[in-house]
């Protein structure tokens, strides 16, 4: 399926995006023993930020390994207390007294009840473990992943990003329980075991000893084989996730198109893609562990053979066999949970190395360094601008760009699509850095100026508002978290929304649904109006704010946005006719070799024309001169009207 193919060759750019190759291995190559040293350098990474993340629960964990301990001490007296008991209970079918019995029993049930005990102990410090190192790490990769420039979130869908910081963590934190609550347990069993074993028959032990590394030693190599299939099952899951989410992100889209059963038969062969990765995984899983289970059965039976012999020779009696025979059962339990533990910490592994390859990557932007203008007055100024975006870093969407917006100005930006009207907003909310040139804010470089502090005065209101499912109280309240219930109101009825709002049932107090999906276009746009008058910017960027509404919504919303953009420097990125025309300043943005518009009389100059410095600013003026200039804006204009349209396009 071709828009499959296309999401697989998306996410393995991303994955080159996350890990690009040095370029001088590139041009010579890469030998195999130095990538091997690389993987082994990368483990050890892994394991190291696994370990810091553990650091802060030392306390819980020195109480999950008394516990774990406690636990396996007990487990490992049982045998040998129940060797004890087998013998007494010899001693009394010849001599017909039990007396001997009491004390043997009475240590046994001590054995049992000190056991169940500090498992409940071990458990409850295990869950406490591990759900604060998986909330500290989501809080990490969390914060990391919302910290990234803009750029990032081109490389990686929304889907995948949330299945790193979901199902990759809890599967980590599920693993790590286990390792945490059944791996000490079992390592401790194995130690004490081979301990116990030891004492009980050196002849036996050493026999055993032998055997055992070749019998492991295959299986440790398999482990290796297995974390591969985990990572390509991964790979898989991701693209199911990105092309649900991106389904039901845009389910509308879908209906009005009636794609319903293309996007089920894209999803059906996504989920394929996954069950087919997880039955291989689970194979050779199940390939695992029937090759442990066969191992440590062979040697079960070795050790009964060879233990009969010495039975029968009088080296060791009956009761010691047993009790060295349920210690091997203890051992072949405890290394049986090992080895799944092995094949879930193979999944782990891959889990945290998916997650933690988020981390490593660094924004060019920092968020919060930066110096805070003591009072900012609004004068922007785009001096030899150049910026293409980073997918596409040889199409420049904007050359040698001068503009200047003085404090309190309103300047329109208007032009065909794709002319870099929506970058010059971008570029001003510095959610990108520009390839060239500087844009100055108040005669400081915007570079020198703190990204988290500025975007707290600039108000952005766009063609399609961006609503969280909360309240209308919550969304308007976004643009300025610490506002009363009462300056929400008020910014409600200043944006033209509180009358609307008060024929809701429950009025502020209404869930708006995923995106704002119970609100129309106009109400949508209202609500986002009044979060920008809470917050009461010194900046407003209003892009296409109205572009998308009809007549009478657009009307109520007019009104709203004259309200809020008295005072302020307004940068408007429209197409409607009614919003550009006041305007201090019209800029006609377009591409040279694109525009249908232009003519012979750019050739010219007539004072509102300054190709050469401004790149693809074709025109600047009111809406007055630049009519009577009769230029680009005047075609445009003209063309609008007489196809009895209200847009500049």
């Amino acid at each position: 399926m071709m828009r499959l193919e296309v999401l697989k060759k998306q996410a393995q750019e991303a994955l080159v995006h996350r890990n690009p190759p040095k370029k001088e291995d590139q041009e010579r190559g890469i030998e195999s023993n130095e990538i091997v040293v690389q993987e082994r350098k990368e483990y050890v990474t892994l394991l190291g930020r696994i370990m810091r993340l553990i650091v802060p629960e030392i306390p819980a964990l020195v109480g999950v390994l008394v516990t774990a301990i406690g636990a396996a001490a007990t487990s490992l007296m049982m045998p040998v207390v129940t060797g004890e008991l087998v013998n007494a209970i010899s001693m009394s079918l010849t001599s017909s007294e039990y007396y001997g019995l009491v004390i043997p029993a009475q240590k046994l049930l001590g054995l049992f009840i000190g056991n169940g005990i500090l498992t409940w102990m071990h458990v409850y410090l295990v869950s406490l473990f591990g759900e604060n190192v998986a909330l500290r790490l989501k809080s990490f990769v969390f914060g990391s992943i919302i910290h990234q420039d803009i750029e990032f979130f081109e490389y990686h869908k929304s889907g995948e990003l949330v299945t790193r910081v979901t199902s990759d963590i809890n599967e980590f934190k599920s693993v790590l329980k286990q390792v945490v609550t059944q791996g000490l347990k079992a390592l401790t069993l194995t130690i004490g075991t081979a301990i116990q074993l030891v004492r009980i028959s050196p002849q036996l032990t050493f026999f055993l000893s032998i055997s055992m590394p070749f019998a492991y030693l295959g299986l440790w190599i398999y482990g290796g084989y297995l974390r591969k299939l985990r990572a390509a099952g991964r790979f898989w899951e991701e693209i199911e996730v990105g092309i649900a989410s991106e389904t039901i992100s845009n389910i509308r889209a879908v209906r009005a198109f009636s794609a319903e059963n293309e996007e089920m038969n894209l999803y059906k062969s996504s989920s394929e893609m996954v069950a087919l990765g997880n039955i291989d995984f689970g194979f050779h899983m199940g390939v695992f562990r029937g090759l442990t289970n066969l191992s440590v059965g062979g040697l079960v039976l070795s050790v009964l053979y060879f233990g009969g012999n010495l039975v029968s020779r009088g080296d060791i009696t009956a009761g010691s066999l047993m009790a060295y025979m349920m210690s091997v059962q203890q051992s072949q339990k405890a290394l049986d949970s090992l080895g799944v533990l092995m094949g879930q910490t193979v999944k782990a592994l891959a889990s945290a190395n998916r997650v933690f390859e988020l981390t490593k990557i660094e924004p060019k932007i920092d968020q919060f360094s930066g110096i805070r203008l003591a009072n900012l007055d609004g004068n922007v100024r785009f001096m030899d601008v150049t910026f293409a975006y980073p997918t596409r870093p040889d199409q420049y969407v904007l050359e040698n760009f001068d503009l200047t917006i003085n404090k309190g100005e309103v300047v329109a930006l208007c032009g065909q699509s794709g002319s870099g009207k929506s970058t010059v907003g971008a570029l001003l909310e510095r959610m990108y850095e520009p390839s060239g040139g500087i844009i100055w804010i108040d005669g400081y470089p915007l570079s020198k100026v703190e990204p988290n502090w500025f975007r707290q005065q600039i108000g952005m209101i766009e063609q399609q508002p961006i609503l969280f499912a909360t309240t209308i109280l919550e969304n308007i309240r976004y643009g300025k978290p610490t506002a009363s219930d009462e300056e929400v109101y008020l910014a409600a009825k200043m944006a033209n929304a509180f009358d609307f709002i008060s024929t809701f049932p429950r009025k502020f107090d209404t869930i708006v649904g995923e995106q704002g999906i119970t609100l129309s276009g106009g109400q949508k746009q209202r609500i986002a109006i009044a979060r920008a008058i809470l917050r009461d910017p010194k900046i407003l960027i209003l892009d296409e704010a109205t572009s998308a509404l009809d007549s009478q919504s657009e009307f109520a919303v007019q009104q709203a946005l004259e309200k809020l953009m008295v005072g302020k420097t307004v940068l408007i990125i429209a197409h409607r006719l009614s919003t550009i025309k006041n305007a201090d300043k019209i800029v006609v943005m377009g591409q040279p070799q694109n525009s249908k518009y232009l003519g012979n009389e750019l050739q010219t100059t007539n004072g509102l024309l300054n190709k050469k410095k401004s790149g693809q600013i074709f025109e600047i003026g009111t809406h007055e001169e630049l009519m009577k200039a009769k230029g680009v804006y005047y075609k445009m204009y003209n063309q609008a009207t007489e196809n009895k349209s209200s847009t500049l396009d």
